[in-house]
Formats: C-alpha cells, structure tokens, sequence
C-alpha cells in the first residue's frame, strides 16, 4: 500500500519538476480565540467541535503531530501531499475545490520516511535524518499567556527536542491585528530570580502580575522578531507566521490572561510528573540572561533583509527578503514577484512555501492566494520545493497584469 502512494509521490515529483502541491492543516487551540484571518469560511472556525477549540492556526509543511490534549486526532498537525494529479484526473465521486479522499493523499512524514534522499537531498538525511522544521499562521483575537519553549535539555527530559521560534508579521493579512498588536519578551534588566518565583506562588490568588516585570512592544506589520527557547514572550492579536523547529512543547508563566484563567496543567505539560509543582524545577526552565538581556530589542528584533542588492533584484522584476535569519534550526524568506514578470530562484536547500497574496505559477503548477477556504477544501497555496530543484532554480511566474504575487518560504536547516 504505500510502495503505491510513493509511487504517485514520485509521479508527482517528476509532474511538477520537483514541486509538490499540499493541502491545508488546520489546527485548533482550546485557549485561544480565533482571530478568523485565515481566510476559513465563518462556518468552519469551530468544524474540530466547540469543546476541542476554536481554530487559530494553519500549519505549513509539517511533519511534526500536534501536541494538543485530548481529543487530538492522529494526523493533527500533519500536512499531506496531494497526489490526485498524478493519476491525471479526480476522483469521479469528489466535488470540485474539496479535500480528496485519503488513499489520494499521503503524509509528507511518510513520504520523507521512505524517498527523503529525493525531497531533501541524502545530506540532509544523513545529518538531520528528515524534515526537522515547520511553520505556521497563528491567529488569535487576543494576547497568549508569558510563556516559553523549552531548551533541548529540558525537553529531553519529557522525549521531545527543544522549540526555537520566529515571528513574522504579513502585511497581507494584517489589516485587522486584533485587541492587543503589542508583545510582551523577556523580563526587564534587574528583576529577581525571587520576584518571578514569587509569581508562580501565587498563582491561584488571581492575576500573578507576571507581566509587572516584563515590558510590550509595538508590533509592525512586516517585520518581526527571534524567540530562542527559554525567553518567555506573550504573543499580541496579529495574525503571526511562525518558522520553527518541529516540536510542540510549551510552559505557560501567566495565571489570568483578559480575565480568563490559565490552568496550572497549561504550565506543566511538558514537565516531568515528579516535578509538576517543584518551583525550583519550574523556575529552571527560564533561561534567565537571555530573558533579562538590556540589548533584547537589538538582538532579537528582525527587520527583513534583502537577500542581494535591491536595484539588481527590481531590475529582474521581484523583491526576496530574509525575514528569519538569526536560528540555526530554520529561516524563512519573503518572495514578491512583480505583475507580468517571471524569475528563476535557486536555493541551498528544501523549502515549503505559502502564497499570501496573488496568483501564478511555481515551476510547472499554477499557484493562487484564496479569498475563503472551506474546511476540508482543496487549495493551490501550498507548496513544498525539493532540494534538487532547489538547486537547479525553480521559475516563479506572476500571471496578473496588476497584483504582486507573494509567498513566504521556510527553510530546514543546512
């Protein structure tokens, strides 16, 4: 059975020269508030069920399952390779514009397992052993709770790898940026190992003013900043892509949140069950100099960066920019192609990609930004770019006389 789904991933791969087409993965959150600027019909926000959440977010490119408590499905947080093309038509009993069936689908987990030398590149294999990154849109109504990632020896501790992260904030799909556009990072210069552990004690008194010892900063739409694990942050109302290395783990620092509680739980998830209530233990996870840095905002702030110079690229029709650049786990660009221009892109490596605005075509497929998607329904704004035609340049066309056309594209690392 899945000698035949390689097969028509293999199709695929030769069809689009490389490229390959994927469909979308949602995921909802039980603590969050959908923002709704995912473009998902106002119908489908809650389609998990009300008790498993809202959804606020898209995941890109993952191979990575969602840690998500009860009730998470078995392929929550997978992405999957559409594979129908490879058979030349859809299947005669499927509507046009919704998801295929599964046997026309296979995990991009799966088939990395079993061709990643072909998606990858054998380098990579062999260094990484897969795809070892994933992004995401977050979209949430209002802030998050202060609360970090883990280290990779703290994550160790409970199976998992540790969780560095970036932000960045697409003018696209900004013009709503939600009740509070400001995020909390770090903790101020000179505050105590005593006052935050005197937070923690204080949890079940109501607010435990954590946030008293950090401070919030503007966010702005095309930009965005570096969360290393460990740096606490409370994410703000914009709708936020996230590159990221591929793990789930999270500890939640803040006890009321807009008037709604966060349960202890949410803070101890990914703590050992010997250490659920050793504030000292809990109190390690916080990497305290990079948290009280007097220099945050230089070092972790992140402007986009032109990849070369920007007469050279304006000249050939399109701009690229880095706009996460400061991990060694994964970066991400910024690709805008002018109206009725085209531009070969090489890269050093494997990357997925989503559309955010614009329609046109990716080597050999036609790629568009939808207006709405229905849960379940099919698009053509995801994609996934092997490392060979990475390498050898992958043809960007903007078939619109008038609009940009412009993906963002996270990379795994080196």
């Amino acid at each position: 059975m899945m000698s035949s789904k390689i097969e028509r991933v293999r199709e695929c791969l030769k069809q689009g020269e490389g490229v390959l087409r994927l469909t979308p993965t949602w995921v909802p959150r039980s603590f969050c508030i959908p923002g709704k600027r995912l473009k998902l019909h106002p119908d489908d926000y809650y389609a998990f069920g009300a008790n498993r959440g809202g959804i606020d977010e898209r995941w890109f490119s993952s191979t990575t399952k969602a840690d998500n408590g009860p009730g998470t499905l078995d392929d929550e947080g997978l992405s999957y390779i559409y594979t129908a093309a490879a058979s030349g038509t859809r299947p005669a009993n499927v509507a046009p514009g919704t998801d295929p069936p599964l046997d026309e689908r296979v995990l991009l987990r799966d088939a990395i397992d079993e061709i990643g030398d072909e998606i990858l590149g054998s380098e990579v294999m062999r260094r990484h052993g897969g795809w070892t990154m994933y992004s995401k849109f977050f979209d949430n109504l209002e802030p998050l709770p202060h609360h970090l990632h883990h280290t990779d020896e703290k994550a160790a501790l409970v199976g998992q790898k540790g969780k560095p992260e970036a932000y960045y904030f697409p003018k696209q799909l900004n013009n709503k940026r939600g009740y509070f556009p400001y995020t909390f990072i770090g903790l101020n210069p000179g505050v105590t190992r005593e006052q935050v552990r005197r937070t923690l004690e204080n949890w079940n008194t109501g607010d435990n003013k954590i946030l008293d010892l950090s401070r919030a900063y503007k966010l702005t739409p095309g930009t965005g900043w570096d969360v290393p694990p460990g740096l606490l942050h409370a994410p703000g109302s914009m709708l936020t892509y996230e590159p990221q290395r591929a793990s789930d783990v999270f500890a939640m620092f803040q006890s009321i949140v807009w008037d709604a509680y966060t349960p202890w739980e949410l803070l101890v998830k990914d703590v050992p069950d010997d250490r659920k209530h050793d504030l000292d233990f809990i109190m390690s996870l916080i990497e305290w100099e990079l948290n009280v840095d007097p220099d945050l905002y230089a070092n972790r702030f992140t402007p986009p960066k032109p990849v070369r110079a920007e007469e050279e690229m304006s000249e050939a029709g399109y701009l690229e920019n880095w706009i996460a650049y400061r991990s060694d786990y994964f970066s991400a660009k910024e690709l805008t192609v002018r109206p009725g221009r085209s531009v070969t892109i090489t890269d050093d490596g494997a990357y997925g990609a989503i559309v955010i605005q614009g329609r046109g075509t990716v080597g050999t497929l036609t790629v568009s930004a939808p207006s709405m998607i229905g849960f379940g329904q099919m698009t053509e704004d995801e994609i996934f770019v092997t490392a060979a035609a990475a390498g050898r340049g992958v043809r960007v066309e903007n078939t619109s006389e008038f609009e940009d056309l412009v993906m963002l594209k996270h990379f795994g690392p080196a």
